[in-house]
């Protein structure tokens, strides 16, 4: 992927389904998707041990979702990664985006086949801040 097409993914996006988002602070998910809620964008986290993450109600998967999703943003490990991409597919996402560290190409040729978009190995808060920027918050 290019960064127009990049681009392209983060300015059409509203929905973010986060799947292993973390409800700890300490966490670098919990702050990555922090900052793209402060974005705007609408945040759903997936973690079946969590009720809520950041005000938002948590699910335990993502077929559990009611809300259509436009990408399924993956902390999970790469060897973990083929069942969440079968899940986004079956939800009708769009794109699937594999943070920092995760890569699995057999999940991503069959997320591909199935017509979504496939990020791997890159941060969506990185990517997002080079490409776009951050909103600025007025005091």
């Amino acid at each position: 992927m290019n960064n127009d097409d990049l681009k392209k993914i983060l300015l059409s996006t509203k929905t973010i389904a986060a799947v292993g988002l973390s409800s700890s602070d300490e966490k670098e998910s919990y702050h990555i998707v922090a900052y793209l809620q402060e974005q705007g964008y609408r945040i759903i986290p997936v973690n079946p041990t969590a009720k809520e993450i950041l005000g938002e109600k948590a699910y335990p998967d993502l077929s559990s979702i009611p809300d259509k999703v436009d990408l399924a943003l993956l902390f999970r490990k790469s060897e973990d990664v083929p069942p969440y991409v079968e899940d986004a597919i079956k939800i009708g996402a769009k794109v699937v985006w594999m943070q920092v560290g995760i890569e699995n190409e057999s999940a991503a040729a069959k997320a591909r086949a199935a017509g979504l978009q496939v990020v791997m190995n890159a941060c969506m808060r990185i990517t997002h801040r080079m490409l776009i920027g951050p909103k600025l918050v007025s005091l």
